[in-house]
């Protein structure tokens, strides 16, 4: 695994449970493998222009404006970000049993006909193939079962976005109950730790 696209969406900044995860989780990846390349960025902290209807045809259409052809440099610019990434890492707090509107923007950016995706006679194909991806999920209730599983709007749009762009290989790791207290977030915490850590040394052990 020689290179990393590690994606933070947290409003929350340095106080942001899902970023001190994927922080801790960049750290090991880098520790494991001196080598490895690692691309960071953060949507929560620079968010991108949401699709409006002066821009949306640089990703949707064709560019001719100014806003559509910036549009479309940055979608291309986030493209080739994920493009040349062997491994995705998506931290995605719960909002409002979401992602944040900031991650969805930057999929609606990378969501891309003809260039991540195409419809076929077969139906959809999605064109980035051959990744992994780790989605760290933070959540201040319990969604993963039980009665409020009916709720979580979170990790099936994850799922599919990633899957429509053919990145099939995708680990879930939750930080759950953070709303629960101190001793509820420390344990959270160092539960998806150790499942991340796991995760590096054996992901980046099979690819030495």
């Amino acid at each position: 695994m020689s290179t990393a696209l590690i994606v933070t969406s947290s409003a929350n900044g340095e106080a942001s449970v899902s970023n001190r995860i994927a922080s801790a989780f960049t750290d090991r990846l880098r520790a494991i493998d001196p080598a490895i390349h690692i691309v960071e960025r953060d949507v929560g902290a620079h968010p991108l222009p949401h699709l409006a209807p002066e821009n949306v045809a640089g990703v949707r259409g064709e560019a001719r404006t100014d806003a559509e052809i910036a549009a479309r440099d940055l979608s291309d610019a986030l493209i080739a970000e994920l493009d040349a990434a062997d491994l995705l890492v998506i931290a995605s707090p719960m909002y409002n049993f979401g992602i944040s509107s900031t991650l969805k923007s930057w999929f609606d950016h990378v969501l891309r006909p003809r260039v991540t995706f195409r419809y076929s006679e077969n139906g959809p194909e999605g064109l980035m193939t051959g990744k992994k991806a780790v989605v760290i999920e933070s959540r201040g209730g319990f969604y993963s079962e039980g009665p409020a599983a009916a709720m979580d709007g979170q990790e099936a749009h994850l799922r599919n976005m990633l899957g429509f762009m053919g990145i099939a290989d995708v680990t879930f790791v939750r930080a759950e109950k953070l709303g629960f207290g101190p001793d509820a977030v420390e344990a959270a915490v160092a539960a998806a730790s150790e499942a991340l850590d796991s995760f590096a040394a054996a992901e980046l052990k099979q690819a030495a």
